[in-house]
């Protein structure tokens, strides 16, 4: 069964896709897809043995210069792309009007998230077959549940598996900790003082701790976390794969909530997530050995890029991580690191 998915980003969206492509191979073992990504993310699809062949789009890039991507003719070699092929069945798993522009434009027939079920309604009319899905469930839950109403096999109840399993995982000893302090939300990062005390506990407890970063400011907030002890090592910028094997040979990863904090949580690496603004229950990390520490200020999660509650006079901010320092994380660390991951 020939088979193409469109989720384009991000790549924690792109992640929570994973489990539903294993349990359709699972289902039906001839089953390959073809996957419309964003281009900045094109080798997470491939990483999954049942994705045959990945189909790059710069919707970003596209938007930031219309006229130079018009004349490049670079959109139109992208549609020929999506309607070479004849598909069984088209899955639109991002629920949003562009990407369900992009599953007119292929071949074959559409499914997709209802009215009620998809982040902007209206993509919903591009669908000729419209599946419902629960929206207090988990997005992993909601994509595997598309996926077996669109293909004509029961959900699993088993645990996701995102078919990553020793894929990045080197002979080294998980010796270190990764600290992914960066994200694209104001209001989901935590303080950067408390990175550094953070950093300073593990490193004086003779732990080793790398520090990927993603663009100037992250790499800046790196450095300035790696000058409090010799054992904290900020790393080279790393493409998409390189950050995968750092993560996979891990003793343990604390993150706020962000893309990377899923990549641990789908290569079975022990992760801490740090929630404030963001709720855990719909979003959050979803796998083995994931715990969330999520703040209980009254008005977390508030699901809003920028946070709106002073606080405090005095407190950190985002006032909500207030209730999450340095100390009580480190704590969780030292179970984690006991094997403790509860």
């Amino acid at each position: 069964m020939k088979t193409l998915l469109i989720k384009t980003s991000s790549l924690g969206d792109i992640l929570h896709t994973l489990p539903a492509l294993t349990d359709a191979v699972n289902r039906i073992p001839a089953i390959r897809f073809d996957w419309a990504v964003e281009e900045a993310f094109s080798e997470v699809p491939s990483w999954h043995a049942a994705v045959a062949r990945v189909i790059p789009l710069a919707l970003r890039r596209w938007r930031r210069r219309p006229l130079h991507a018009l004349g490049s003719g670079e959109p139109w070699a992208a549609a020929r792309q999506l309607r070479s092929r004849q598909y069984d069945r088209i899955i639109d798993a991002q629920g949003l009007i562009k990407s369900a522009v992009f599953s007119r434009l292929a071949r074959g027939v559409r499914y997709g998230l209802d009215r009620g079920s998809a982040r902007e309604p209206l993509a919903s009319l591009a669908y000729q077959y419209k599946v419902a899905v629960a929206p207090g469930w988990h997005a992993v839950q909601r994509v595997r549940q598309l996926f077996a109403c669109a293909l004509e096999y029961e959900l699993p109840d088993a645990p996701p598996d995102y078919g990553l399993d020793n894929r990045f995982r080197g002979p080294g000893k998980h010796d270190y900790l990764v600290l992914l302090h960066g994200t694209t939300w104001p209001s989901k990062h935590w303080p950067a003082e408390y990175w550094v005390e953070l950093a300073q506990l593990a490193a004086s407890a003779g732990l080793r701790v790398k520090l990927p970063w993603g663009n100037v400011a992250e790499f800046q907030r790196a450095s300035r976390i790696a000058a409090v002890h010799d054992l904290i090592e900020v790393l080279p910028r790393l493409a998409l794969g390189e950050l995968a094997t750092v993560i996979a040979g891990s003793a343990v990863v604390v993150g706020v909530d962000s893309g990377p904090v899923h990549l641990a949580a789908a290569l079975g690496r022990p992760c801490l997530t740090l929630y404030g603004a963001t709720d855990p229950a719909l979003t959050g990390t979803l796998g083995k050995c994931q715990v969330q520490l999520q703040s209980q200020v009254h008005c977390a999660p508030c699901r809003e890029r920028k946070c709106r509650y002073p606080g405090v006079a005095g407190e950190v901010s985002p006032a909500c991580y207030a209730e999450i320092p340095p100390a009580r994380v480190w704590e969780r660390v030292g179970a984690m690191l006991s094997g403790d991951n509860e």
